[in-house]
């Protein structure tokens, strides 16, 4: 069988790939599969009961990437877009037997940690503060603290937590200390447990979550995890909302005690009038982690690899879950 691009394939019989990105963008696509386009617009491009290959539309939401799903009784492989797949694991019982959910582990570890560094940043020299005095055409001076000499606790040692390193090594922190949910010996150095937190914790000036949201993480930053932090240290939170107690940070936050930079939040979208907003020493992003320039042709590596994975039966990288 031969690849058609175009997604206008008349042969009914042939397995069929739906992709949020043209087909026609994506150089080496293997033979072997019909390819369609789809990124959540109202109407199908073909009939979803022929689709084997579905890939989420990214930054579409829940209710549009799951929305074929129903209809798709000979899906064999869903893959997402995002590192996480929380928002998708309650559609695992829309799945037939036997399908493969895939996450993009790897995809966004280049742009979540640029920004995860942008954030540690911009927090520590007051970015914000210089440009609220530019627009009041004041001339602010002052001390402010510097990355080079601290301690950086990264929670989440994955791809995108040892990417974030990669991008710490040239500042010069006193420390990188690493905690993943178990630990283990690496190249760098080593990684710690969870359970090692309460005693890491008093010692970072920043902490880094990166952690997946899983019903383990959820909740995890809570009143007693902040608290063992130091007085002036800096949340920063690219990883999901969900893992931090909103309120329990808001009261560190409000008394001074703590700072924050969140690419993420609990409520998201964070809505207007939340106190989140105005809250002192708080930097806020509208999850931008992911979608930048280096989206795109990582995304096509990665599609490119899967299906051609796919197409000569070789194990997929990534799966999460199966349903058998």
């Amino acid at each position: 069988m031969s690849a058609d691009h175009s997604g206008t394939g008349t042969d009914e019989g042939r397995p069929l790939a739906w992709l949020p990105i043209r087909p026609e963008e994506i150089e080496g696509l293997p033979d072997g599969l019909e390819y369609a386009y789809w990124n959540g617009e109202p109407d199908f491009p073909t009939d979803p009961a022929r689709c084997v290959f579905y890939c989420v539309p990214y930054l579409k939401g829940t209710t549009v990437s799951l929305r074929p799903l129903p209809l798709m009784p000979k899906v064999k492989v869903v893959q997402a877009l995002t590192a996480g797949v929380d928002d998708l694991l309650p559609a695992l019982s829309l799945l037939p037997p036997g399908a493969r959910l895939c996450s993009a582990r790897g995809l966004h570890d280049a742009s979540t940690a640029e920004l995860a560094l942008a954030l540690v940043l911009a927090s520590l020299r007051d970015v914000p503060g210089f440009v609220r005095a530019q627009d009041a055409q004041e001339w602010r001076q002052g001390f402010r603290p510097a990355l080079a000499d601290s301690s950086v606790l990264i929670v989440g040692y994955g791809s995108i937590g040892s990417a974030v390193e990669d991008r710490l090594v040239p500042f010069e922190c006193a420390r990188v200390v690493r905690v993943a949910r178990s630990s283990r010996m690496t190249a760098r150095g080593p990684v710690h447990s969870v359970a090692d937190l309460p005693a890491l914790l008093p010692d970072a000036d920043v902490v880094i979550l990166v952690t997946p949201l899983t019903e383990e993480t959820r909740g995890m930053v809570d009143a007693e995890f902040l608290a063992r932090m130091k007085d002036g240290a800096l949340l920063v939170n690219v990883a999901r909302g969900g893992i931090v107690d909103t309120k329990a940070l808001l009261r560190e936050l409000e008394n001074g005690r703590l700072r924050a930079a969140l690419d993420v939040t609990d409520p998201e979208p964070l809505p207007p009038g939340h106190p989140l907003w105005s809250a002192p020493g708080t930097l806020i992003t509208p999850h931008v982690g992911g979608p930048s320039s280096a989206f795109a042709p990582r995304a096509k590596a990665l599609l490119r690899d899967q299906l051609a994975r796919f197409v000569r039966d070789e194990p997929l990288r990534n799966v999460v879950t199966s349903e058998a």
